[in-house]
């Protein structure tokens, strides 16, 4: 029997719509249990702020209003409306945005990272103070409920939203949907004034539910479409400049502003998979994957270390989150780890990493990657595809440095008490029928939402196989509830970033800023690789630092509509440049210096903020290096699954040796060997990154210096005698 407990939260009361896998308590393996929330430090570090706790009959309206949202979101995958998608689109923005209002509080402190930052009191965030106002927020931020002002802009929120579709003329507007597109380019007056309403309004919300950040990069791009006429027509960026009504008509009524793509998403793909995922944490999944874990693991040296790591890549099917993938993780085996002897920087940058990882891995990528899909008019199932490899290698750098760490810092063994894993799979292996079902589903042809929709029905179906876990009418309400819920705040994103996609549209920003990336990567060389290159390296650079403002989903917005064209315009393919903005979007949570997975992983262990990102960093390297091969040279594509078996398999030999050499040189350890010197690692850190060049000439010398590497590590230990494996309290 395992002894990983887990205590399930079936009630619709989430905190800011994430999902709780668990509230896990430590295993019982002679150490004190980890006193923290999950599902509190989760919703303090990740991108979405806390939302509040109701009761009474507000809860119960809440349920409600989100039951029908998920209603009417299944039904739209069987029977689509008939006036197409943007009328759907228009009733769902109207279901979302008012619950906004009312679940999200206004909370207008100074932004949380902005104080946690400069007062230093990051890394002792695992220690709530009592009143909420420092690192943590008490349970129930806003518990108070909704304020006069909120149902006000509630009530606002559903007639913006609402007035495409007002059946009646109001003041020369409404008229019914027809009438509204027949205006498209001539608005008048009423038309202006409730865009502008809904516009105010979807940045309200987006502050609410991430902060300060994107309200704020929404209305610079505003005040660039408003005022870039006034620019110098010398410079690049300038354009004939618009007027605000055409500013509005753009938001509110083409469909590259509020009802574009990024919304459409949302709408179809991303409110299934939450509510797949809610189905999922409510049958007990979440419980039998860690327990799977630690079975699988249980007899080996590096138990705590692999536990870790596999539990975060099958617990990101159920949370879609990086930092609440860590937390969840983090409150289960970080007493392992710590028993272990791992440090707690290292344990916190291993738990990290991992975390993150789960939104890189199939089958549920993070939200971005529907967006991809969508952009690039491909089916889910070749961006699912394309991510394959790179996270084989992600993992498989992850796992070489937790063999590593354990020989140079001499860890334990930590023996995890759990019993079989294959009695395990035999008991409660049905929970990944439904994962394989999506891919399944999808290989046969069958759209994402279908083959989401009835991999739910076959979760639901599976779980009166554990009668503790079965989704009664009572649980599957909630778990329809919950996974609305948990799309709040990605839907008001995704609105909001129409702001920024329609001015770049109006604009032509995204080819002219192209231009200036290009032009700068020119300024240094004229070699053609060389320009792919620098562009590739200075893009990596600005999507970090796009990605620690704001959430993950509105900067592979952002990063597409600027990014993207300078990449495609130097001949990368679009499958390369969408996943390269993707990859970069989503290691913004392990960034310095937000980097909120490594925060929330600091939370949790206790350690110390800026080592923990720093371990972080070191395991979650493959991540930022594999795109970088994937986009500047063309054999780069088989890592994305393109160009046949040879190129496959060449691309995924030679990057996992560049990923397994930078490990070592990361990690200062050669498996079987001994510890790597200065020297040495400096060498294998030259042989990686010029492996990851998959060219025939940088592959022969990363091979060449490889070898250096690996002989020099053999003297070094002849010099120093025979080693036992294993140095305890040797130097990270």
């Amino acid at each position: 029997m395992s002894a990983i407990r887990f205590t399930e939260d079936s009630g619709p009361e989430r905190r800011g719509g994430h999902s709780r896998v668990a509230e896990a308590e430590a295993p019982a393996v002679g150490t004190d249990p980890v006193q923290i929330d999950p599902t509190d430090i989760a919703g303090r570090f990740e991108d979405e702020k806390p939302g509040r706790v109701l009761t009474g009959p507000i809860a119960l309206a809440l349920t409600a209003a989100t039951l029908a949202i998920s209603l009417l979101a299944l039904w739209q995958v069987f029977r689509p409306l008939a006036q197409g998608s943007k009328y759907y689109l228009i009733f769902f923005l109207a279901g979302v945005l008012p619950l906004v209002f009312l679940v999200y509080p206004a909370d207008l402190r100074p932004p949380r990272r902005l104080r946690e930052l400069f007062a230093g009191r990051a890394s002792s965030a695992s220690a709530p103070d009592a009143t909420g106002s420092g690192g943590s927020r008490p349970t129930g931020s806003g518990g108070s409920g909704p304020s006069r002002v909120d149902w006000l802009l509630a009530a606002a929120a559903l007639a913006g939203c609402l007035y495409p579709v007002l059946p009646i003329a109001l003041a020369g507007g409404g008229g019914g949907y027809d009438a509204f597109l027949d205006r498209q380019g001539l608005l008048v007056g009423m038309d202006v004034a409730m865009g502008s309403v809904l516009l105010l309004l979807l940045l309200e919300g987006c502050r609410r539910t991430t902060g300060w950040i994107l309200p704020a990069v929404c209305l610079v791009f505003l005040g660039y479409g408003y005022y870039g006429g006034l620019l110098p027509q010398t410079w690049a960026v300038a354009h004939a400049g618009l007027d605000f009504g055409q500013l509005v008509d753009a938001f509110y009524n083409s469909d590259s502003g509020f009802y574009g793509t990024p919304l459409d998403v949302a709408a179809t793909y991303i409110v299934l998979f939450t509510i797949y995922g809610a189905v999922l944490d409510l049958s007990g999944a979440g419980r039998f994957f860690v327990n799977l874990s630690a079975a699988a693991f249980r007899r080996s040296r590096t138990a705590a270390g692999r536990t870790a790591v596999a539990s975060g890549f099958l617990l990101g099917t159920v949370s879609g989150s990086g930092a609440a993938t860590t937390v969840s993780i983090g409150a289960v085996t970080w007493p392992i780890l710590r028993r272990a002897g791992y440090p707690a920087e290292r344990a916190g940058g291993m738990l990290a990493a991992a975390g993150v990882g789960a939104i890189l891995s199939p089958p549920t990528l993070g939200a971005a990657a529907f967006i991809i899909a969508e952009y690039l008019g491909v089916s889910y199932l070749q961006v699912l595809g394309w991510a394959v490899v790179p996270t084989v290698l992600y993992y498989l750098g992850i796992v070489l440095s937790v063999e590593i760490d354990a020989r140079r810092s001499g860890v334990r063994a930590a023996s995890l008490a759990a019993g079989s894993a294959w009695r395990l799979l035999a008991r409660s292996g049905y929970h990944f029928a439904s994962l394989f079902a999506i891919v399944g589903l999808l290989a046969v042809g069958l759209s994402a939402t279908r083959a989401v929709v009835l991999a739910t029905v076959l979760a639901i179906v599976l779980s009166f196989l554990d009668r503790s876990h079965r989704l009664t009418p009572t649980r599957l309400v909630a778990a329809l509830s919950n996974g609305v819920r948990g799309v709040l705040a990605v839907t008001v994103v995704c609105a909001a970033a129409g702001v920024i996609t329609a001015t770049t549209t109006k604009t032509g920003l995204g080819p002219q800023a192209a231009a200036l990336l290009v032009g700068a990567a020119s300024a240094v060389s004229s070699e053609p690789a060389v320009v792919l290159a620098l562009t590739a390296l200075l893009a990596a650079v600005a999507l970090s630092l796009l990605g620690l403002a704001v959430p993950v989903t509105a900067s592979f917005v952002i990063g597409w509509v600027i990014i993207g064209p300078a990449l495609l315009d130097l001949g990368v393919s679009a499958p390369a440049a969408a996943m390269f903005v993707f990859y970069f979007a989503v290691l913004s949570e392990v960034s310095p210096p937000t980097a909120l997975a490594a925060v929330a992983a600091a939370a949790v262990t206790g350690g110390r903020l800026v080592p923990t990102m720093w371990h972080t960093l070191r395991y979650a390297l493959p991540a930022y290096l594999i795109p970088l091969a994937f986009v500047i040279t063309p054999t780069g594509l088989g890592l994305l699954g393109i160009g046949g078996p040879r190129r496959i398999l060449v691309a995924a030999v030679v990057t996992a040796l560049g990923v397994a050499v930078l490990a070592v040189a990361a990690g200062g350890w050669l498996p079987g060997v001994g510890a790597a010197g200065a020297p040495e690692r400096v060498i294998g850190g030259a042989a990686g990154l010029t492996l990851l060049w998959l060219q025939p000439v940088p592959v022969a010398i990363g091979a060449v210096l490889a070898g250096v590497m690996a002989v020099g590590v053999f003297i070094r230990r002849g010099s120093a005698g025979p080693s036992g494996g294993t140095r305890a309290g040797s130097p990270a």
